[in-house]
């Protein structure tokens, strides 16, 4: 394929089987550098447009969309493209001939161990590079997932045009190139092609079914980052509800001692795994084991029995913590657990709820590896989840509104986000959502009419996990059941979309570890022994095979063999404990009279 008049070639190369899959900059040692896992050709594609009235140095300056794919031989292929989705900003070095686009230059196993399976491979930046940092950045997203500079202009103004390409633009045109780059590979077109996204690669799914709906004949949405503008400024009232009530961040040991106690008050089953967290009333505040026994309960005159102080909580930390569990509200409240645990399928405007909050027994401080909402240093330093903070700093304009990692040429990052009292923070949500098409690129992803997508009669399949401290499963099950109503019912959306909410899953696309707090230990996970989930090609345990890959197996066979998904049965790490993952809106549950809970016979969907 030649260069056209939008599209450059900026790179083929091959490698073969087990060769060192880089580049000469590729920041990575040779013995911890990923091995080809076929022979195969990467191609560099730019999709020309972006930003270039912005000054070359600056995170703001775009040529376009970048875009990587994997082609394996002719003999190898199995006529299907599988592009995969992005996480966070997005970002890469996709247009940079000496380094791979992902991971800072390192490339990702998940997509060399696709390619080994017989799949054409692609992958986008999202239309901007992965400086970081201002000049001279190192491109590497930092733990919290900021990387948001290239959507201000140098001068400090909204860069829409990024935008644009963020929230829409380069998915469509990653699925243009890379079937036009196929029929002149191999010479014909693919039999199937295939979308797979995480994170922000499931919003990025979701997008192509309202948009581009003919795109691919199938969509694999996890943990979905659609209902943007509102989930990622509810992310940082986790840290707000602290700095406005406490004046700073609870210890993360107060926090998982907490939430461990949550687990183990609401594990009526004793399996260690709360099927339902959206059920769980728990309320510290009423708690005596959980409460300092120098501060009383919430009526006011119950004293608290913890004399631990390091993990003991008083009433207002307690307070604090049911706040977080709700969600933002315009004005600090939350309401009593034990009649409205702000999980339901609609917010409940009623009580000034703008979105909801961490499911209870999540994990939300401390080193796990996962995103951590409420997290803070050991000296006390609050650490919000940065892609907030820059979210935030740029629906006001205002860099110093950023987490320090944030660079603009007319400022930097203060943690100025401290001082919004609860008003100014809903204030800016509702800026936020009213800008969403105007500035933002209609980066919400969240139109309820899938009609573009029922009449292609492509699929997508959407899963969102239990214990995802990142992106709340409730946000899924609220646009699943919008889109319940838009299209005619559960019968009819479920012929062409379906959706699974999966127990204990974090904010993972590897399935190799759980988001919920041992009930045992606060200062560990639950093993991923006790938690069946899904696996896929990404998985460590699964890099040297085939993997088992449930959920884009059942997408496939949906697209290719006209079986619709049922009920998915999974298995933990080392297959000790088997479940079902159900359909919604079913819920799995254990059937009367069961006794072995570790069997997959011992449940139902219902």
């Amino acid at each position: 394929m030649g260069s056209s008049t939008d599209t450059e070639v900026l790179l083929a190369q091959p490698f073969t089987k087990d060769a060192l899959l880089k580049l000469p900059n590729s920041p990575v040692a040779d013995a911890s550098a990923i091995k080809a896992a076929a022979d195969l050709c990467l191609v560099k594609l730019l999709v020309k447009g972006g930003n270039t009235s912005e000054p070359t140095t600056e995170p703001s300056y775009s040529r376009g969309v970048g875009i990587e794919v994997y082609l394996p031989t002719s003999t190898n292929w199995n006529e299907r493209i599988r592009t995969y989705g992005s996480g966070g900003w997005m970002g890469g070095y996709h247009t940079d001939i000496t380094r791979l686009g992902q991971n800072a230059g390192q490339g990702d196993q998940k997509l060399n161990q696709a390619v080994g399976k017989g799949f054409v491979v692609s992958h986008s930046d999202g239309g901007h590079s992965g400086m970081q940092g201002g000049p001279g950045g190192t491109g590497i997203a930092n733990a919290g997932g900021g990387e948001g500079e290239w959507a201000m202009k140098a001068d400090g103004t909204a860069n829409t045009e990024l935008w644009k390409d963020f929230s829409e633009r380069s998915m469509h045109v990653t699925a243009v190139k890379t079937k036009e780059l196929v029929k002149a590979y191999y010479g014909k077109q693919q039999k199937y092609a295939y979308f797979d996204g995480f994170s922000t690669g499931g919003r990025q799914a979701w997008k192509i079914a309202q948009l581009y709906p003919d795109d691919y004949d199938g969509l694999l949405a996890g943990a979905p980052a659609f209902n943007w503008p509102k989930f990622i400024l509810g992310e940082l009232f986790t840290q707000s509800v602290m700095q406005q009530d406490l004046g700073g961040p609870v210890a993360p040991a107060k926090l998982s001692a907490v939430s461990s106690r949550a687990v183990a008050a609401c594990d009526t089953l004793n399996i260690g795994l709360l099927l339902d967290p959206l059920s769980c009333q728990y309320d510290p505040a009423k708690d005596t084991a959980a409460v300092c026994s120098t501060s009383t309960l919430i009526d006011g005159t119950t004293a608290g029995t913890n004399s631990d102080a390091a993990s003991c909580v008083t009433l207002a930390e307690a307070k604090v913590i049911n706040k977080i569990w709700y969600g933002q509200t315009r004005d600090g409240r939350y309401t009593d657990p034990a009649s409205d645990l702000g999980s339901g399928k609609t917010i409940n405007t009623a009580n000034q709820q703008m979105w909801y909050g961490v499911p209870r027994g999540n994990l939300l401080a401390g080193a796990f590896p996962t995103l951590l909402l409420a997290n803070s240093s050991s000296s006390g330093t609050a650490l919000p989840l940065t892609i907030a903070t820059d979210f935030l700093a740029l629906t006001l304009d205002n860099p110093s509104l950023a987490s320090t990692n944030f660079y603009n040429k007319t400022g930097v990052g203060a943690d100025a986000w401290k001082a919004l009292n609860y008003a100014k923070l809903a204030e800016a949500s509702d800026l936020a959502v009213a800008m969403n098409s105007t500035r933002f690129g209609n980066v919400a992803s969240d139109s309820a009419d899938l009609n573009g997508l029922k009449s292609s009669g492509h699929k997508i399949l959407h899963y969102h996990g239990l214990a995802d401290t990142a992106i709340f499963a409730q946000g899924s099950i609220n646009y699943y059941e919008r889109a319940m109503a838009a299209m005619g019912g559960l019968a009819e959306l479920q012929k062409f979309a379906r959706f699974y909410l999966i127990p204990g899953l974090a904010h993972t696309s590897s399935f190799n570890f759980s988001g919920q707090y041992d009930k045992a230990d606060s200062t560990k996970q639950v093993s991923a022994n006790l938690v069946p989930l899904p696996q896929g090609s990404n998985n460590p345990v699964n890099q040297a095979t085939t993997g088992r890959d449930e959920m884009f197996n059942a997408l496939m066979n949906w697209v290719e063999q006209g079986t619709a998904p049922g009920n998915i049965q999974v298995a933990s790490l080392d297959g000790s404990v088997k479940m079902p993952l159900c359909v919604y809106p079913t819920r799995i549950a254990v059937k009367t009279g069961a006794t072995d809970l570790k069997a997959a016979a011992s449940y139902e969907c219902k």
